[in-house]
């Protein structure tokens, strides 16, 4: 993409509104606009790594074996008043009415259509373990939304839904659910760390939220540093194999790790000192385990074995993408800007012309975009007639994983400058050395 052609509207200045670094970078970066309180337009930039995102988290649902459909985001108030939870929820509930009068709600989470849903189709154990998710538009009425996406009303969400005929069948799911969220948070370049928590209305009596550490995150949490040092299940994890995800949610579970809400102080100061972790974290997804608290008020029940009806257990499993946009620029950032995980990054590659107009410059420029490209390679090659100084910032501002810089006075030497943004490394070399570098 030349940047003559796109669409960046980036901001010198910060926006007095921007309290946290995420919120402050991707207002200057123009990932997104807020249109009203706690909601959001995503400009072109921001909406390339929200799809990125997004990519990484279906790609790890369906290796767990989850089935992606899509629910609508307006729901019947009929289907909350069947499970308990319509005038329990809150003020946080968008309560609406239809020219009929009919009561809906724009949805804050799905547990009671997802139930209507399979009650509809589902007879028999036979047809179970299931595991449905979509990915879709949340909102909740925060009484004071702030610090951008990281507190919206609006915002994406992937809910998964599990199905099974008892709690040994509902616990598997709950593990591969555990697993497949260790592994999305680090392919997302993120260290996330599971903590128990609070069910708060969602409900259940197990519940795992994922915390990564942060200085500007927005509770305190506690844990052993050695899960600092935990290696995340590879490629070759077997989520059919009951005995294997055990074993690996044993371990993550196995040492200390509370938010401030579950946090014992006790058993956190019988910690050696040199293990104890007490820092600030951002909660990147929730998980619960409810039992039949849908299913049994709504009747979603199915044959078992022996011929009997019963309730089936229930599971949900919550990531925020759009808030996971946000929480990786609060774990990767400098004073210059942002800086993006390969794996989610807009563009990969910044092509950084220091002579717009040059007749050896904007040759080379050329010829690297068209390499770069060819190859498969997301560019975004800035073509504007701008001072290099500001070319730079902009780079760095947007936080692009490589930049190229091209000048007259390294082709004259038939060089061009390599420069890693996670680190500030640079390095000279040829054209065909950078095209190869970057491909790979």
């Amino acid at each position: 993409m030349r940047l003559s052609r796109y669409f960046l509207p980036i901001l010198r200045d910060t926006p007095k509104e921007a309290e946290i670094v995420s919120h402050r970078l991707m207002l200057r970066a123009g990932m997104i606009r807020q249109e009203a309180s706690g909601i959001y337009a995503f400009l072109p930039l921001g909406f390339r790594v929200l799809q990125k995102v997004c990519q990484i988290v279906r790609e790890e649902q369906d290796r767990a074996g989850a089935i992606e459909l899509l629910m609508p985001t307006i729901q019947s108030a009929e289907l909350w008043r069947e499970s308990g939870r319509y005038e329990a929820y809150g003020k946080e509930m968008l309560r609406i009415k239809d020219r009929h009068e009919r009561d809906m709600l724009y949805g804050p989470t799905n547990e009671e259509m997802i139930t209507e849903i399979f009650r509809a189709y589902v007879r028999s154990y036979k047809d179970l373990p299931l595991n449905l998710y979509h990915v879709q538009w949340k909102f909740r009425d925060e009484i004071r939304p702030r610090f951008g996406l990281m507190r919206g009303r609006e915002f994406l969400m992937k809910d998964a839904y599990s199905f099974d005929i008892d709690q040994e069948g509902a616990r598997h799911s709950y593990n591969k659910m555990f697993v497949a969220y260790l592994r999305t948070f680090a392919r997302l370049g993120l260290k996330s760390i599971p903590m128990v928590a609070e069910t708060g209305p969602i409900g259940g009596n197990l519940s795992h939220e994922f915390i990564i550490l942060a200085d500007t995150g927005e509770s305190e949490v506690f844990c052993h540093r050695d899960y600092l040092g935990f290696e995340v299940p590879g490629d070759n994890v077997k989520f059919d194999d009951a005995a294997e995800l055990e074993a690996i949610v044993g371990k993550w579970t196995s040492l200390y790790a509370a938010t401030s809400e579950k946090h014992d102080a006790k058993a956190f100061a019988a910690l050696a000192a040199d293990k104890q972790v007490s820092a600030r974290g951002i909660e990147v997804g929730h998980i619960f385990y409810f039992g039949t608290k849908y299913s049994a008020p709504m009747k979603a029940v199915v044959a078992g074995p022996d011929g009997t009806e019963r309730p089936v257990h229930m599971g949900s499993y919550g990531i925020g993408p759009s808030r996971l946009v946000a929480a990786i620029i609060e774990a990767s950032h400098d004073e210059a800007g942002i800086k993006w995980p390969e794996a989610v990054a807009p563009f990969k590659v910044a092509i950084l012309n220091l002579k717009q107009g040059g007749a050896d410059t904007d040759p080379a420029c050329e010829q690297l975009y068209q390499a770069l490209s060819a190859k498969g390679v997301d560019v975004l090659y800035h073509d504007l007639d701008e001072r290099p100084g500001a070319k730079f910032a902009t780079a760095d501002l947007i936080g692009l994983p490589w930049q190229v810089l091209v000048g007259p006075r390294g082709l004259a030497e038939g060089k061009v400058e390599v420069k890693r943004r996670s680190d500030g490394s640079r390095e000279l070399m040829s054209p065909a050395d950078a095209i190869e570098r970057l491909a790979t």
